[in-house]
């Protein structure tokens, strides 16, 4: 019989075993978790974002977990090794999806065990990972948050540079913001998450997807929106529940959008509309509705009575509502 109280305590302490053997940098904590004492209606599992370690994912985690979910954010694999790391000897990041993918299944099987409904998201390649599970484990995943997913560069020149060349590339951090993980690394550890997009992209046209939240930035100088709209619309015939938010550009929202110290002092509104998203239950053409008689002039309250919704947005979804109206 299964025993929740003691999956959960091995998990962590197996978990904490295997990353103790490792040489973590002195500001990575390895995975976090956010757990009750019993299974919770819905788990969010959590992908950070490439070269980045969980901590990039701690304010979202913390509050799905204040709203009634169990939470885990996993250290990817390669990720957050102590090192005097350069070009001449780059962190250990994997060169194959196999890696990360076999890393996700592992994941989300664990993820099923402590609620009924998974939750999967990430931030760029992070959110590649948990566009790729969704597809791969469609039936499996109730919801899948996708922020800023890397599916290609900003520009055709970068993705080049990306697919020919095994430069080391190194990060630009501006000053008085925080950079999480590593600061550089090797094409082809990035390689693999175009290939990976591709592969999304094909599968996308007809195979049967979770739900998905595609969320993107007009000042996002690293990943083009451009991909997130056309996989967007890709799924939507396939997906009806699927939903697309893009973040104008007098926010400034760049793409590490998940935390303040990372330079998003907006990050509170990335949470916001994640939330909206896990507890609605509408397909885009009822939120197109909404958006549409609240342009008119209608108030949120009113047009989700008009359009008997009530026991189906979330308390969330006026903020995220507002911000489409202005779109």
């Amino acid at each position: 019989m299964f025993n929740y109280s003691t999956f959960t305590a091995a998990l962590v302490r197996e978990t904490k075993a295997r990353e103790d053997a490792l040489p973590l940098m002195d500001e990575t904590r390895g995975s976090r978790f956010f757990l009750y004492s019993n299974p919770t209606d819905k788990v969010c599992l959590f992908f950070h974002g490439f070269t980045a370690t969980p901590e990039q994912f701690v304010p979202i985690g913390e509050a799905f977990f204040k709203a009634g979910y169990n939470v885990l954010i996993p250290l990817l694999p390669g990720h957050g090794i102590a090192g005097n790391w350069d070009g001449d000897n780059p962190p250990p990041l994997p060169e194959e999806q196999e890696v990360y993918q076999q890393f996700g299944i592992y994941w989300l099987q664990q993820a099923q065990a402590l609620g009924r409904k998974v939750v999967v998201g990430g931030l760029s390649g992070g959110s590649t990972l948990a566009a790729w599970l969704s597809l791969e484990r469609a039936v499996q995943i109730y919801r899948a948050l996708l922020f800023a997913p890397y599916l290609s560069g900003s520009n055709k020149v970068v993705d080049l540079l990306v697919r020919v060349f095994n430069i080391y590339f190194e990060w630009k951090t501006d000053p008085g913001v925080a950079h999480f993980g590593y600061d550089g690394f090797l094409m082809p550890s990035l390689r693999l998450f175009l290939d990976m997009g591709k592969d999304i992209f094909e599968r996308a046209e007809t195979s049967y997807a979770a739900p998905m939240l595609i969320v993107s930035s007009e000042s996002d100088r690293a990943v083009g929106d451009e991909e997130h709209k056309a996989l967007f619309k890709t799924l939507l015939p396939q997906q009806p529940k699927c939903w697309y938010h893009r973040f104008d550009q007098t926010l400034n929202i760049q793409h590490n959008m998940m935390t303040k110290t990372e330079g998003n002092e907006y990050s509170d509104l990335v949470i916001a509309v994640a939330k909206a998203y896990v507890e609605s239950d509408l397909t885009w053409g009822e939120v197109e509705e909404m958006r549409d008689r609240l342009q008119q002039g209608g108030s949120f309250q009113r047009v989700v009575n008009e359009l008997n919704l009530s026991q189906r947005v979330s308390p969330d979804l006026s903020t995220v509502m507002s911000l489409l109206a202005l779109d």
